[in-house]
């Protein structure tokens, strides 16, 4: 479990080193990663407020 979350991690940290990378003009393969890991974000985001949307309005109490 623990070389799994260390994988994640380095996953990461990798991904957000590309994007700065990107930023200042890295080469090919850094901004498709780069671009890879914000469209990641994006979704993980989206869905997270989906997720709270639904949550919260699940109950039906309008207080």
């Amino acid at each position: 479990m623990v070389v799994l979350l260390l994988g994640v991690l380095a996953l990461l940290l990798g991904g957000c080193a590309c994007v700065v990378w990107a930023e200042r003009g890295g080469p090919r393969w850094v901004r498709v990663v780069a671009t890879v890991t914000l469209t990641a974000s994006e979704l993980l985001r989206s869905s997270d407020k989906k997720r709270r949307r639904g949550l919260s309005g699940s109950d039906g109490n309008d207080d």
